[in-house]
């Protein structure tokens, strides 16, 4: 598969439109545009709930209307990476932080994000991000 996997801290700055998360929107419309930003039904089931509760239609379809590939998910493995996290010291990286980090994997595609929970999953697995360069600059916990 192509395509970068666009984490839930990437569409909440996207959504809020703040000036200072402006590169981090600049980014996924081009990823958007391009067709490339991938979803995954953890991210959506973070979102969309909220977004149409809220009324935010507009922004519900958009997120709908992204790649959604199904989740295949790995429990021996994720409970390996879990485990290889809390080795290494890193203990508050929830479950679907780690979910939306083996899909990544899985389908070996970069992920985009600004949680820094993912760069420190990257400490213990073969984790690649989009974009490459310059990643602490929008990093958010």
């Amino acid at each position: 598969m192509n395509g970068v996997l666009a984490d839930t801290s990437v569409w909440i700055a996207y959504f809020k439109g703040r000036l200072e998360d402006m590169r981090v929107s600049d980014a996924l419309d081009y990823l958007l545009s391009g067709d490339e930003a991938v979803v995954n039904d953890v991210i959506l089931t973070e979102l969309l709930p909220a977004m149409q509760a809220r009324g935010e239609m507009e922004a519900a379809d958009l997120m709908g209307s992204v790649r959604c590939p199904a989740l295949e998910i790995d429990w021996s493995g994720l409970r390996s990476l879990q485990k290889d996290c809390l080795r290494a010291g890193i203990n508050k990286v929830g479950i679907p932080d780690l979910i939306i980090a083996q899909q990544a994997m899985q389908l070996d595609i970069p992920l985009f994000s600004i949680d820094r929970h993912f760069e420190l999953i990257s400490q213990v697995a073969p984790l690649r991000f989009w974009p490459r360069q310059n990643r602490s600059a929008n990093r958010k916990s």
